[in-house]
């Protein structure tokens, strides 16, 4: 199957499989063999599949791009492909954000589609629900382990040490997740994302610094503990990074790689209560631990190993 991205990052080609900087979006370019160019590129080339990722922290970017083609941005790109599909990108209310005109312009958008790729079963029922849509199926998301697999993962013994999965705001719910990462009375750590002005004059906070992703991976091997209660459902990178490296994760329902690879450990949004008593359980009760460790690696080579992906791509689309 042919298949083109387009994004908002500024590159034409293919990924290779030992980029260092394997995110999401170029771990799925990357395993589906796709070709990426910019929005508001023109290919020559005629493609099965197109997937379009408009950018959630950069909407008027994105938007202005694509407006340079005018309104009718979908049929176009149906000039050169035979189907087109919208990747979503963040949480599923996040362009409720724009103002009005662009509201409705990436309504638009979306009904335009052919298909509708989303992070989650919650946001799969928030689409077909909002434009009553016939082909929304959820993009899983997928971490290519070429490169981790030159990172052996430490033995729980050799572990010790707290993360949480971001700032002190509300996009991350970090404040949250920095008192119950309290419970486990170790050093908490916290990834640079959004921070906070004065963020660093927290107790018993540490700030890990900013690197690229298979860096990211490498330091990630050295906790024992993770908490990430945020509320803001989107790609669940964090959740999955701590399943495939065996780091039990206390986080929130609703989010596909929280509730699949760390079932014992997903509380109802908001119920810090439940999360607290997790931390002191998995703290207390060393074969809990060792239960969730085990169990969230077996869940992370089940439901989110590159194979699965493919499989599940291949019979959405009935490729032999």
């Amino acid at each position: 199957m042919n298949i083109a991205f387009f994004t908002e990052a500024g590159f034409k080609g293919k990924i290779p499989r030992n980029h260092p900087n394997m995110r999401t979006d170029l771990a799925w370019i990357c395993s589906l063999q796709s070709d990426h160019f910019p929005l508001e590129y023109i290919p020559n080339t005629t493609y099965d599949l197109s997937i379009i990722i408009i950018p959630k922290l950069n909407p008027e970017k994105g938007i202005n791009l694509i407006n340079r083609m005018g309104d009718d941005y979908i049929s176009k790109v149906k000039k050169f492909s035979n189907k087109v599909a919208i990747l979503q990108e963040g949480p599923h209310w996040f362009f409720q954000d724009y103002n009005v005109e662009n509201q409705i312009w990436y309504f638009h958008q979306l009904s335009q589609s052919d298909i509708i790729f989303v992070h989650n079963k919650i946001d799969k029922n928030y689409f077909e629900g909002l434009l009553n849509h016939p082909n929304v199926k959820v993009f899983p998301t997928l971490m290519i382990e070429d490169l981790l697999k030159t990172i052996p993962i430490k033995d729980i013994n050799h572990r010790k040490e707290t993360i949480i999965g971001g700032g002190f705001n509300y996009w991350y719910s970090g404040f949250d997740s920095y008192i119950i990462a309290q419970e486990f009375s170790t050093q908490v750590y916290s990834p640079p994302m959004r921070k906070k002005k004065n963020e660093e004059s927290f107790p018993n906070l540490n700030h890990l610094p900013y690197v690229n992703w298979i860096e990211w991976m490498k330091n990630l091997n050295n906790f024992k503990y993770a908490v990430h209660l945020m509320r803001t459902h989107a790609a669940g990178t964090f959740a999955l990074n701590c399943a495939y490296l065996g780091i039990p994760c206390i986080g929130y329902k609703g989010l596909d790689t929280q509730e699949i690879c760390h079932p014992l450990l997903s509380v109802e949004i908001g119920d810090l209560k439940s999360a607290r008593k997790l931390a002191q359980k998995l703290k207390k009760d060393l074969e809990f631990y060792k239960e969730n460790s085990i169990l969230t690696k077996q869940l992370y080579k089940q439901y989110y190993h590159e194979n699965k992906f493919n499989t599940t791509f291949k019979e959405q689309f009935k490729i032999s």
